[in-house]
Parts: structure tokens; sequence; C-alpha cells
């Protein structure tokens, strides 16, 4: 018997060597590459946007006395650029996520169309030629169908790669309402940068629609005002009279569930589950007196391996789901059909498949659920403990291991 158990426990190990070669070479399929993978993606979907907003400045003569104190110096004076104060900012963005997935990484790529209203008051006390600008995002993404105007008058934008610029005159102590608009995309989040490190905005409201549920704040960031669901995402209101704050607003997009990293989270938990089915087909064995040959157990580990082996090179091709119900169902269907030549189709199909089904398919799918996974397999190692002590409590280990005239010894004594 201890013979016995000596070779389950080599094998176990050996295929417990054999599932980390399987689950590193997994991440390395998945990380070794994920750089470039990430770069072919920006270069023909688009980067991380952070969108600022725009400025209207205006070129200031020097004063006279200014001028004549630099004469004879041999340097003219320059004009000094003078900027109008934001008084109010509206703007409505619309993101829509439209994930992308290259090798077995999926990236959180979206759409998102913009539109603001901003309100500039001329101080100065006479009509002023406005220079108003436009940064951009995200210097490598595209943007159609873009909208300059200022009070309500449509402008000649010129385009360079850090945004659009236009000018238009304003009369003296009059407000300009500049409104720009277009539509873009992006990568893995979107921000609103209301300025500097501290900036001071006033009249500001932000409303953002998505088509996800499941939204994130990225940490130094202002979180929502107002929060409204809707039948396929969220309606969000940032609102505030006087805001000064060094956060700024911005929103992470939900992540896909990512095919290579959870394939190889669960190749690393394979001797997991193989060890609590060995353990379960021994007690099952010993207490039916069934003999079970090493070699029996290698090729069920082998089955098991299969099941994981399987699951790393079909998440290339197709879902995570279907690759795997399918290498779950083959696992099986090798497990079953091996011990039904062995033992029995019964024993086959009802206690090694039912084992098997809950130790290597539900321990395993608890990687679907993030935060859960650790609880489930606590759960049922509790439980796969309480129905083995169960079931063994009246078993004399000592005639199971050959030690039978001893025990019987002890149990005359006692």
């Amino acid at each position: 018997m201890l013979k016995r158990i000596a070779a389950i426990a080599f094998i176990f190990g050996c295929t417990t060597f054999a599932w980390i070669i399987l689950g590193s070479t997994i991440f390395y399929r998945t990380y070794g590459s994920d750089s470039a993978l990430e770069g072919r993606v920006v270069s023909s979907w688009g980067a991380p946007q952070e969108q600022a907003p725009p400025s209207a400045t205006y070129q200031e003569a020097p004063a006279p006395t200014e001028a004549r104190s630099n004469e004879g110096k041999g340097a003219a004076p320059q004009p000094k650029t003078v900027a109008l104060p934001l008084e109010s900012s509206h703007i409505e963005v619309a993101l829509n996520l439209e994930p992308r997935q290259k090798g077995l990484l999926w990236y959180s790529t979206y759409k998102v169309g913009f539109a603001g209203r901003y309100v500039f008051r001329n101080t100065s006390p006479q009509e002023q030629a406005i220079s108003f600008a436009l940064p951009f995002p995200a210097e490598r993404a595209i943007y159609d169908d873009l909208v300059f105007t200022v009070d309500g008058a449509p402008l000649s934008a010129a385009v360079g790669s850090k945004g659009a610029y236009a000018t238009a005159r304003v009369s003296a102590g009059k407000t300009a309402t500049l409104q720009v608009a277009y539509r873009s995309q992006g990568l893995e989040r979107w921000r609103y940068k209301l300025g500097g490190d501290v900036s001071q905005a006033r009249d500001f409201v932000l409303q953002m629609r998505t088509n996800f549920k499941d939204i994130d704040f990225p940490e130094n960031s202002i979180s929502p005002t107002e929060e409204r669901p809707t039948a396929n995402g969220w309606d969000l209101t940032w609102s505030y009279k006087n805001l000064i704050s060094g956060y700024h607003v911005a929103l992470a997009m939900p992540e896909k569930l990512q095919p290579g990293p959870l394939a190889g989270r669960i190749s690393y938990f394979g001797p997991v589950s193989l060890f609590f089915f060995f353990f379960v087909m021994f007690i099952i064995t010993t207490l039916r007196d069934i003999e079970l040959h090493p070699m029996n157990y290698f090729f069920l580990a082998a089955a098991f391996f299969a099941f994981h082996l399987l699951l790393a090179y079909l998440v290339d091709h197709i879902s995570i789901h279907t690759a795997f119900a399918i290498s779950a169902l083959v696992s099986i269907v090798l497990v079953v059909s091996y011990l039904r030549l062995v033992i029995g189709l019964r024993f086959a199909a009802v206690e090694a498949g039912l084992t098997q089904f809950f130790y290597m398919v539900l321990f395993s799918y608890a990687f679907f659920f993030k935060g859960f996974t650790g609880l489930t397999v606590t759960i049922g190692s509790i439980l796969t403990l309480f129905v083995v002590m169960q079931a063994t409590g009246r078993i004399r280990w000592a005639e199971k291991f050959g030690a039978g005239a001893p025990s019987r010894q002890l149990r005359q004594n006692v």
C-alpha cells in the first residue's frame, strides 16, 4: 500500500511540474508580446485620451511707458499674451465601449463623441482679435466631424498636431461662446483635465453617457455628483458652481474576461484539482476494495492535464467560455471511457465522472468569478473533508495498510 501511495505521489509530482511549465508558457505568450500588441492596437485604433479645456487669448501691445523705456536698448518690446477667463463649461461626452482582442488579451477600446460649450469674457476695454485653441486629447488618434463655432458662426479652424485653432473678434466686455465637437476613438480610459495641478472651474457641468454598466473611477479623480442607470449603461453628471480642485474627471473602461491570464491561473491551479480527485478516488477504491494500479492513476492525471493543455490553445481561436466547455468535455470523456474499461461503466460515470466534474470543472470555473475563487475552493475543500471524515470514521487504517495483527490486539485490549 505504501509503495502504491509513493507511486501515486510521484505521478502527481510529475504532472504538477508539467502544469507549472504550461502555466508559465501561457503567461509568457500573454505578456511577452503585450507591449507589441498594445502598440498595434494604438496604431490602428487610438491611444488613451485626456481632453483639456480650450483657451482664448489675445495679444496686448506694450504700454507707451514700457516702449519708451526700451528705446535705445536694441530690443523691440514684445506684445503680451493675455488669457480670457473661462466663465462657463457645459460638456457632453458619449462613451461606447467596443473591445478588441489581440493574441490572448482583450483591449478596452472605445468610441467617444465630445461636445463642449465654453463661455469666455473679453475683460479688456476694447475689441480684441481672440485666438481660440482646442487641444486634442491625444496625438495618436483620429478626429471626425470637427465643429468649431463662436457665437454660432462657424470658423475656419487651422489644425495642427496639438489641436485646432481659430480667431474671432470679440467686443470689449462682451462674452464669446465657443462650441466645439468631434468624434474620436481611444483606449482604456478617458479623462477630462480641468487645468494645471490645482484648477478653478466656474459653472462647470459635464454629462457623460456610457453603453456599459461596469464603471470605474481611477484614483485621483472626481466622483460624479449624480449617477443614473440606463437600459445599457449610465448617465453620469459632474456639476459644480465654482470648483477648485487638483483632481480631474476620469473614467476607466471595464475589461473583458482576459483569456490568457485566466487560462494561466487555471493551469497553475490544476494540481489542486488533481489532488482532490486522487484523494477521493483513493478513499472510494479503499472503501470498496477496488484495486487501481499507479499506471491507472498516470492515465487519469494525463486526462486532467489534457483539459488545461487544450484550453491553453483553444482560447486563441474561440471564446473562453466555449473553449472551457469543450476542454472540460474532452477531459471527462477521456476519464469515463478509460475507467469504464478498468472498473466498469457505473463507477466511471457516477463516482469518477461526478468527482472530476466537481473538482476539475467547478473548481476551475470559479476563476470566472473574480473575488470568489478562494472562497469557492475553501467551501469545496471543507465539504470534501466533512464527507470523507464521515465515510471513513469507522475504518481501521492499520488493517488497510497491512498492520492487521496489532490492530486486532489493540481492539481486544480495549
